[in-house]
């Protein structure tokens, strides 16, 4: 077998196994599912057990959840997933998330744009892309420990777009460090980062976290993204 075959092999191998787990676990948590629900209805319930019974219920949603975005990340990685291709405005489209995203509000963190307040044209896949920073942005905010700003950075370039999530008091900072390849394995968030690295991917762009002079991630509360634009 020809070895540069081999790593889109194992791509198509995991995709596989990785959709026949996401069918396998969908029909005993329905039916979990389902049981809770009809719990629910029963108005012969205490306060006590109707509590329990929401927050397994809860959990249970968040499973199906979760088990929707292992098949995603399956359908992404052996192409079953195509990303539309519309021409849109990016930084539009981040102002717009930017409304809507309040993780961490609780303590003292808030989000805030700087430089989007130009148009920027490229291709890609808008719900995509909507979920994506979404799930950025959100990772971010929740690993900020104590009250801060973050900055949502936004460069126009000749023919690429620089997107910089972190902390405005250690922006400069993070823009002059080396990057590292971008740390998807964080919780709280299900499979959303990696879901996000495909579709930045997928978009022909490239995501990093910062990096030490060895190469070493030095804060996963911060992420660059490329992109490519509209040209």
């Amino acid at each position: 077998m020809d070895s540069r075959t081999l790593p889109e092999t194992e791509r198509e191998a995991s995709a596989r196994l990785l959709s026949l787990a996401a069918h396998e676990l969908r029909t005993p948590v329905s039916v979990v599912g389902g049981y809770l629900r009809m719990l629910q209805r029963d108005e012969t319930l205490n306060e006590r057990q109707r509590k329990m019974i929401d927050e397994a219920d809860k959990a249970c949603a968040r499973l199906v959840a979760i088990i929707k975005e292992v098949s995603e990340v399956g359908k992404l990685d052996d192409g079953r997933t195509r990303l539309q291709s519309e021409g849109l405005d990016l930084f539009g489209l981040l102002r717009d998330i930017a409304g809507s995203v309040d993780e961490a509000s609780d303590r003292g963190v808030r989000l805030a744009l700087h430089g989007c307040d130009v148009a920027a044209t490229i291709r890609g896949d808008r719900l995509h892309l909507r979920d994506t920073f979404t799930a950025l942005m959100r990772a971010v905010l929740r690993e900020q420990h104590d009250e801060a700003v973050v900055r949502v950075d936004c460069q126009l370039h000749a023919d690429r777009v620089l997107i910089v999530i972190g902390r405005s008091d250690r922006l400069d900072s993070v823009l002059k460090q080396p990057r590292a390849p971008f740390d998807d394995q964080r919780g709280g968030l299900g499979l959303m980062l990696p879901i996000a690295r495909r579709v930045i991917e997928g978009h022909g762009g490239t995501i990093w976290s910062p990096a030490d002079a060895e190469g070493k991630t030095t804060a996963r509360s911060a992420v660059l993204v490329e992109l490519p634009t509209n040209t």
